[in-house]
């Protein structure tokens, strides 16, 4: 998420052919788009953890991300990038799964510190997410979408092979 912010309003001027104010406003409404999904489908995909487990729903997680990012990185459109933005608000709502797997694997007297890492790298996330994504835009806006793929690519091959089922 944060790695693309910098280079969004580049990629919407690029794709658009609209000046930075309007790019801004498409912007807004994209990041407004990737909430929305993550609002409505947070409770989808933590019932679908519940059901199926949480293993499968992290890894399909960012399988589809990771995909999508890609997409979005060639998109040539804006409702490719509003297609994307969709996909990731779903794909990205697994906050509650996530969650849910520290509650199944780690001991009670142990958990508030692992909700609080989990916390404070989403926090970091924020802080150094756009810091990266400043940097690779400086060769691209596409770049940091490839890169966001790239990383979500490796932690799902680390997860397929590492991360065991909780339930």
């Amino acid at each position: 998420f944060g790695i693309i912010m910098p280079v969004l309003p580049d990629l919407i001027m690029d794709v658009t052919g609209e000046n930075l104010a309007t790019s801004a406003v498409y912007g807004g409404s994209l990041m407004f788009v990737y909430a929305v999904m993550q609002f409505f489908f947070a409770p989808v995909l933590g019932n679908l953890s519940d059901a199926y487990g949480r293993r499968p729903i992290l890894l399909a997680s960012m399988f589809v991300l990771a995909v999508n990012y890609v997409l979005m990185g060639f998109a040539q459109s804006l409702f490719l990038l509003i297609l994307g933005r969709i996909i990731s608000g779903i794909g990205a709502s697994t906050m509650g799964t996530c969650n849910a797997y520290i509650a199944d694997v780690i001991e009670p007297e142990e958990r508030a510190q692992y909700f609080g890492l989990m916390g404070a790298a989403f926090g970091m996330g924020f802080i150094i997410g756009p810091v990266i994504g400043g940097f690779l835009g400086e060769y691209g806006a596409r770049i940091p979408f490839f890169a966001t793929a790239a990383l979500l690519s490796a932690n799902f091959i680390f997860g397929l092979f590492i991360l065991p089922e909780s339930l």
